[in-house]
């Protein structure tokens, strides 16, 4: 993987880039639809690729071992091969979702078992594991395994749970560095810095996961309920410390707001199941702000969904014509959502290198902000 930085903005720390990998280039800043089990929900390949314009997505590796197994995946040639996408995946450790099983999972120095969500049955994921599980599904891009710590905790824990997530990293590394990838293209580790929200322990974490010259590396553990103050101020002291020349990912992070607030704090890489999770329930991102598809306000309003015509042009349905799908049920009401949704996330990522490019993303992102998070 290589990453070469294109433009700066001239009064923030946003800058623009590109990430070059064997299944293709991805311009930066960017967002990564999450597919989560070998899909983005309610969206085909097709649309991802031509429609939505996506040029990596993610996958998920705690499911994609569970189903369809690492077997189905082997004989398969990979992830890109099953899915019949051709394009970069990222995908993560499992970490976060061994985090989301608490009632579940039993933690210590070696790794973690914890018991499958679907049928009971247990299993082990080590750091060595999680690794070759993530060579088999075949990512371009893929996560060191790492302990996600929960907000609140207290300093201790998340001295030991930073402590831990970088033994693992180390055992990560070296089982990347000495296993062969299984298809006959590049993949790339990238490390995990943690640290909750105090600012000694991310400092510690940023400055040890930098030493180790990595290709990129990952901001986990927040977005995970601490205030957004919080979650802004992690990820500029963090960002001050990585590397300038390598890509930083923010991960599970969020909001069109949080986006393009953490663009200019110096992220380049993002991933969240909101626009398309949101979607299926009927909320939808414009540039005007959210729209819950599903209000009686919107029963005769036959405009399009959004307003921005040259962004949106062949997503010809109306508000009112979503609305009765939502109301009846319909299943293309969800498919239609989520390909705005989807389609609106990449605008605003397109929009934000322009503007990084012309030198004007600071006073950009002061007037779009407000925007993004109104109510229509």
């Amino acid at each position: 993987m290589k990453f070469s930085i294109d433009a700066r903005d001239t009064d923030s720390k946003a800058r623009s880039g590109l990430i070059t990998t064997d299944h293709g280039s991805i311009e930066t800043p960017v967002f990564m639809p999450v597919g989560t089990a070998g899909t983005v929900k309610a969206v085909h390949q097709k649309d991802l690729e031509e429609a939505i314009r996506s040029d990596i997505i993610l996958g998920n590796t705690y499911h994609l071992y569970l189903r369809p197994g690492l077997e189905v995946l082997r004989k398969a040639g990979g992830l890109h091969r099953f899915m019949s996408w051709g394009k970069p995946i990222l995908t993560d450790s499992g970490g976060y979702q061994v985090y989301s099983l608490t009632q579940r999972r039993k933690l210590n120095r070696d790794g973690v078992l914890f018991r499958s969500h679907i049928d009971g049955s247990s299993h082990f994921f080590s750091p060595e594991k999680a690794i070759d599980i993530q060579k088999t599904i075949g990512a371009d891009i893929i996560m060191a395994f790492d302990e996600c710590t929960p907000y609140p905790c207290d300093r201790d824990y998340a001295a030991k749970s930073m402590e831990l997530t970088h033994h693992w990293l180390m055992r990560c590394c070296e089982q990347f560095d000495f296993t062969p990838a299984h298809y006959g293209y590049g993949q790339t580790l990238f490390p995990i810095v943690q640290g909750s929200t105090y600012s000694d322990l991310r400092k510690a974490s940023a400055r040890f996961v930098s030493e180790l010259g990595r290709e990129g590396h990952a901001i986990g553990g927040l977005s995970v309920g601490e205030p957004v103050s919080d979650m802004y101020e992690m990820t500029e002291l963090v960002c001050d410390i990585l590397p300038e020349d390598k890509p930083r990912y923010l991960m599970g992070v969020g909001t069109p707001q949080n986006i393009v607030e953490c663009i200019g704090l110096g992220i380049d890489m993002f991933d969240c199941v909101m626009p398309t999770r949101n979607a299926r329930n009927g909320m939808l991102f414009t540039g005007e702000g959210i729209i819950n598809i599903r209000n009686e306000k919107w029963k005769y309003d036959f405009s399009p969904i959004d307003a921005n015509g040259d962004v949106f042009a062949d997503i010809l349905y109306s508000r009112a014509y979503l609305r009765h799908l939502f109301v009846a049920g319909e299943m293309l009401g969800p498919m239609i959502a989520t390909l705005h949704n989807l389609r609106f996330y990449t605008w605003l990522m397109d929009e934000a290198r322009q503007q990084i490019r012309r030198g004007s993303y600071a006073s950009w992102k002061r007037d779009i902000s407000s925007r993004l998070a109104h109510r229509l």
